[in-house]
């Protein structure tokens, strides 16, 4: 009697604690599928060519070059590529055209913002999203072929809810490997190597630099070994613009020198 009690007893357990997950999933579904976005999606302008500038802080990315944006506060550089990829409304303009104005698909197509993307539980190929040669050209570009080879070697090898089969490192990796594999027209990224070591991230840079040559991308970084590879570097004080220009031009200001070697001044 007690044993038969003791089972009816666990299974009635077992039950409300599948009841009280199935209502927290419920109401996490339903406020997912109510989320709306807050932009304005009416614009239907395409062709959009030139410049991607915000006008909040004056941060300017031309197209065919490498951007580096220098900055001692994070977020507003952060901010502005935000605007900049309409992931907010703002004054943001591409070339003449407002950002507003220009159909979002559009912008979706060709501009990319990476930052702390979710990883999926799917293949590696799925991950990358692209065809099976531009799927291992952005592995070997991102130095991301330790990934490819913790997993078998293998594009149909499975990536868990997470990325939590892959370190820290290899998660910032693979997510680097995945935009470049969409080859954009314009990828703005921040701080896409933070978590990697100076000569895995000199490496990258310089493999960056040469994969998107003639196509526009922007990394926010104070990062001497990005630094090395700009075009042109644009360093933000206090949320503004202070200065653009070549990282050794710049680099004759005493202010922007010790921020970027990471040394007190």
């Amino acid at each position: 009697m007690t044993t038969l009690l003791g089972a009816h007893a666990g299974a009635m357990i077992g039950m409300a604690q599948a009841v009280i997950a199935a209502r927290v999933s419920a109401r996490r579904l339903t406020a997912f599928f109510a989320t709306r976005t807050d932009i304005d999606e009416t614009g239907d302008a395409t062709g959009a060519s030139g410049a991607l500038a915000d006008a909040e802080t004056g941060l300017q990315i031309e197209p065919g070059r490498l951007t580096v944006v220098v900055s001692a506060e994070g977020r507003p550089a952060a901010d502005a590529l935000e605007r900049l990829a309409r992931y907010k409304d703002s004054q943001a303009t591409w070339g003449s055209e407002p950002l507003g104005e220009i159909a979002l698909t559009e912008i979706r197509e060709r501009v990319l913002l990476l930052g702390e993307d979710y990883l999926f539980a799917q293949t590696l190929g799925e991950t990358l999203r692209g065809d099976p040669e531009a799927a291992l050209a952005a592995i070997e570009t991102a130095c991301a072929a330790d990934v490819y080879s913790s997993l078998g070697s293998d594009l149909d090898a499975e990536i868990t809810n997470g990325g939590r089969n892959l370190s820290g490192g290899q998660r910032q990796r693979l997510r680097l490997a995945r935009a470049l594999a969409a080859e954009s027209e314009a990828l703005l990224a921040v701080e896409p190597t933070s978590a990697v070591d100076a000569h895995t991230e000199s490496l990258i840079a310089e493999r960056v630099a040469a994969a998107r040559a003639g196509r526009a991308t922007a990394v926010v970084t104070a990062s001497p070994l990005w630094l090395a590879r700009a075009d042109r570097v644009v360093w933000m004080w206090e949320g503004k613009v202070r200065a653009a220009g070549t990282h050794a031009e710049l680099s004759l200001d005493r202010e922007y020198r010790a921020l970027t070697s990471r040394q007190e001044s």
